[in-house]
């Protein structure tokens, strides 16, 4: 597997593992639906979360400038399909998480609705 994959993914595990001891349940890790995905799927309280994670192991970039609008417009519309095959009747949310890993330095960012429905 090549690095950047490898950092995605440790990525998404530090994001999993942050959300659960704040208390979200996990619904979906990597959730796809053809050309879609979603990283995360998270539910707290009655708001299921659909999160975007994004790592960078150079501190001189920002990870929140890679979600673009285009990739916002992909979240939307696999959060559109997810709801839609799971009949799902709650308030919805769209969080940013940054893992930023320097050495063995992680710094975790939490942008919670990131961004809203356009």
């Amino acid at each position: 597997m090549s690095k950047h994959l490898d950092i995605g993914k440790k990525g998404e595990a530090i994001a999993q593992e942050y959300l659960i001891n704040l208390g979200y349940s996990i619904l979906e890790v990597n959730w796809r639906s053809k050309h879609l995905e979603t990283d995360i799927i998270a539910k707290k309280e009655d708001v299921i979360h659909f999160i975007e994670v994004k790592t960078r192991d150079n501190p001189l970039v920002d990870p929140l400038v890679s979600v673009t609008l285009k990739k916002q417009k992909n979240l939307l519309q696999a959060a559109n399909t997810y709801i839609q095959e799971r009949e799902i009747d709650k308030e919805i949310q769209f969080d940013i998480i940054t893992v930023s890993i320097n050495n063995n330095n992680v710094n975790i960012n939490h942008v919670k609705d990131a961004f809203y429905p356009f």
